[in-house]
């Protein structure tokens, strides 16, 4: 199981569209620095779904290479079919990740018992290799209730982890930990970290976003897990404004990567066709929740940004 922080990495694409490994390498090193857990290559935010198989397999050789050792690397690795599913899962081992993320397969009156059995399959077929349950049904299409994200964790050892954004994540966090009775169950949230405080007090074991200032991220849950409740909510409460802004449905990959690229972490901060682009309205706007975040919070890292 996994638990602490763990960051959603954005695929940084060159002007002309193409991978950009060593602004990738970049950004690794700026999250593995901030202290970290582990990362989290092809999840839904690294625009997994633009990327040809050749590229997938560059973003991941070039994320558990930069990384070397470090921290964990887990991998997306959600399809439509099951085979597809264990061929991600299996070139993602053999590239060296600690684990793979997956969603439901996407499929016309898709159920329980189909759910199950497509993560048995997928387990029965990678053997000892971790699996992250992903739990959104906006890209799934299909709501996993906490009955069955536990059945999943009891029937299936290596599936004891589950990447939960399907709201209001922290009711549902306690729910399941309850049905999962005595089966231990690690719950990370999501959602771009909006719920952080709440997740944790409901049990969560961490968070898994790619929020693009993970430092805060791993301040706040270590204060959390040292028992200091209350400096974890006074670190965590300035920065809200911010993760809202840069969670927004549409376009909050473009602004997460104009982030990172006034961080120094990307050479080009846009996104892959046919992918958002920001307008000027929405950088002044960046501009104003940043400047605000600063003077709220005092965080040195924001000057300059």
């Amino acid at each position: 199981m996994f638990e602490g922080v763990y960051s959603v990495l954005p695929t940084p694409f060159k002007s002309g569209g193409d991978v950009d490994v060593e602004s990738l390498k970049r950004v690794v090193e700026l999250i593995v620095g901030a202290g970290v857990n582990g990362v989290t290559a092809l999840g839904v935010t690294g625009e997994v779904t633009r990327l040809s198989e050749k590229e997938r397999a560059l973003v991941v050789d070039t994320v558990v290479t930069q990384i070397n050792g470090r921290a964990k690397v887990i991998v997306g690795a959600s399809a439509d079919g099951v085979r597809a599913c264990i061929d991600y899962s299996k070139e993602a081992k053999s590239l060296g990740a600690a684990a793979v993320m997956v969603s439901p397969p996407r499929a016309l009156k898709l159920n329980t018992e189909s759910v199950v059995s497509h993560y048995k399959a997928l387990a029965a077929a990678v053997g000892d290799l971790e699996i992250v349950v992903q739990d959104y049904p906006p890209i799934s299409g299909f709501a996993m209730e906490a009955g069955l994200l536990a059945r999943i964790s009891k029937e299936i050892p290596t599936a004891r982890t589950i990447k939960l954004e399907d709201p209001p994540t922290p009711f549902k966090t306690a729910r399941i930990l309850a049905a999962a009775g005595d089966t231990k169950v690690a719950i990370l949230g999501g959602l771009g970290g909006v719920f952080l405080i709440e997740e944790l007090l409901a049990g969560a074991a961490g968070v898994m976003t790619g929020f693009a200032f993970p430092e805060v991220l791993v301040n706040v849950v270590s204060r959390y897990k040292a028992g200091k409740i209350d400096e974890a909510a006074e670190a965590f409460y300035p920065f809200v404004a911010l993760m809202r802004f840069e969670f927004q449905e549409g376009i909050g990959m473009a602004i997460r990567k104009e982030v990172f690229r006034r961080r120094g972490a990307l050479t080009d901060g846009s996104t892959r066709a046919p992918g958002p682009v920001l307008d000027d309205n929405t950088r002044a706007a960046l501009d104003r929740v940043l400047g605000w975040t600063a003077a709220k919070s005092g965080a040195e890292f924001l000057k300059g940004i």
